[in-house]
């Protein structure tokens, strides 16, 4: 249970610095959403290299895997390696979702659930969730 609190914290730090690209739906909120929904999909894969491209190059994670900030590609790369090899067959599903938009800036606050591999039985937590977006 504390790797998942521990990727939990993850998330919703990582997400201040989720950016999505303008090619996606017309709708600010549905860019948000379709950004939230890239990112659970690519999580669920289990593959660092499907989740990082998600993340701007000046993105920020403070997950608790290990105490450190980290602020670039290799150190986000590390993080996830360990995340998937800690929580097996991680995936997440969100729950309602209060998307606003405020220009160039989004807020994503709602709530998921981080389930996974744990020994054979697969393992549930719900966890609130606030995530900002830029675009």
């Amino acid at each position: 249970m504390r790797a998942l609190q521990i990727v939990g914290v993850g998330f919703l730090l990582a997400c201040l610095a989720l950016s999505f690209s303008p090619t996606m739906a017309a709708e600010p909120k549905d860019e948000v959403a379709a950004a939230t929904a890239a990112w659970a999909q690519a999580l669920g894969e289990d593959v660092p290299e499907k989740v990082l491209p998600l993340y701007s190059s000046d993105a920020v994670l403070w997950g608790t895997i290990s105490p450190k900030l980290r602020s670039d590609q290799a150190s986000l790369r590390d993080y996830f390696v360990a995340a998937f090899k800690a929580l097996p067959g991680l995936k997440v599903a969100f729950g309602d979702q209060l998307i606003r938009v405020y220009g160039n800036a989004a807020v994503n606050t709602g709530y998921y659930t981080f389930s996974y591999d744990g020994f054979g039985v697969v393992e549930r937590y719900v966890r609130r969730s606030r995530c900002s977006q830029k675009h």
